[in-house]
């Protein structure tokens, strides 16, 4: 399986989601499409991977829109597609839902909450890492998959191969390390009042990775 996975800055990469790839034994190809504006074609592309980002799906660039061409294609193909923050808020706007402000910021650890159990496995209550401030909405005939204390849309899965995330399962201990050295400012505002360094101090969960897995499993299973 070729794994296509879009990277929009170079502290959040795919991590988890990269484990799950190897174990496997699929190819993934990253591309950086918002610094050098090249994509992956729907033909080449068995599962797609949307990470997340300081962008908006609401700015007006093209390769933001170039993304959202290839996920409707993908969609049309009913080919497997993951987005993760940003990436979740692309597939909904492609799909012709609007990315708002979401009720409070999030930059940190809190506790998520299944609300489907649609894919198996899955715990009621894990803590997610959290970095956003926009909110998609639930598609139409999708299901709620996670909701957080302050921002009700966490989570949607939309049929066998479609899921979104706002908040993030992927990073693991160094992935976080990076992010937070690179982007710690990024907590300013944020509703959960954490600092740079109590995100540090809070360990990634196991079942984060776990959790992530059976994600790309129940995508790619049918």
């Amino acid at each position: 399986m070729r794994i296509n996975v879009l990277q929009h800055t170079p502290n959040e990469g795919p991590g988890a989601i990269q484990a799950w790839s190897q174990a496997h034994g699929h190819e993934m190809l990253i591309y950086h499409p918002y610094q050098f504006g090249i994509l992956p074609t729907a033909a080449e592309t068995d599962l797609l991977v949307i990470l997340g980002g300081p962008m908006s799906p609401n700015d007006d660039l093209d390769w933001i829109k170039a993304e959202r061409t290839l996920i409707k294609e993908l969609l049309v193909a009913d080919k497997p597609i993951f987005g993760a923050c940003y990436g979740a808020q692309q597939i909904t706007k492609a799909l012709g839902y609007p990315v708002t402000k979401a009720p409070a910021k999030e930059v940190g650890w809190a506790p998520v909450y299944r609300k489907s159990t649609r894919i198996p496995g899955i715990p009621a209550k894990l803590m997610a890492l959290h970095r956003h401030e926009e909110m998609f909405e639930i598609p139409d005939g999708a299901e709620r998959l996670f909701s957080s204390d302050r921002v009700p849309n966490q989570g949607f899965v939309l049929g066998q191969h479609v899921v979104g995330l706002q908040l993030h399962f992927e990073p693991q201990a160094d992935d976080v390390r990076e992010i937070v050295v690179n982007d710690g400012a990024y907590t300013t505002g944020s509703a959960l009042g954490q600092s740079p360094a109590d995100i540090l101090a809070t360990a990634v969960p196991a079942e984060n990775r776990e959790v992530m897995f059976k994600i790309m499993t129940y995508l790619t299973e049918a």
